[in-house]
């Protein structure tokens, strides 16, 4: 699923964005996150998390806004370019999530769904 997401993204003028960085933005909430907790639900370290974000914001995937609950704060939001890739990755996932369906019928697609659903407490538990 992922090579078809970044095939996807790449073909709509999306290329300049890696697993990695993926790995981050994806944690981002609605309302921005801190540094800190992007490290820790995307279990890499402050340093890595820091380099990645500054990463995406050159290429304006994200943009850093002050905190407005903590003045000493800033939160990571996502900008202008990261919220026009989202419909593309999420069309990518819906047409391969769209194909497992299909060849594995509904009965045990919605077993793999709420099996991948179960194990993601244990594998991505910040989430």
């Amino acid at each position: 699923m992922e090579t078809r997401v970044f095939r996807a993204l790449a073909a709509a003028g999306f290329d300049d964005f890696t697993p990695a960085q993926a790995r981050v933005m994806q944690r981002i909430g609605p309302n921005g996150t801190r540094l800190t907790e992007l490290a820790e639900a995307a279990q890499v370290t402050k340093q890595t998390a820091s380099f990645l974000v500054d990463q995406l914001e050159r290429t304006g995937y994200v943009r850093r806004l002050p905190d407005p609950s903590d003045a000493r704060a800033r939160l990571v939001c996502i900008a202008e370019r990261g919220i026009a890739a989202q419909p593309v990755a999420e069309a990518a996932v819906a047409e391969v999530e769209g194909e497992w369906r299909a060849h594995l019928g509904e009965r045990q697609w919605a077993q793999l769904r709420q099996a991948l659903t179960r194990l993601r407490e244990i594998t991505d538990p910040y989430q």
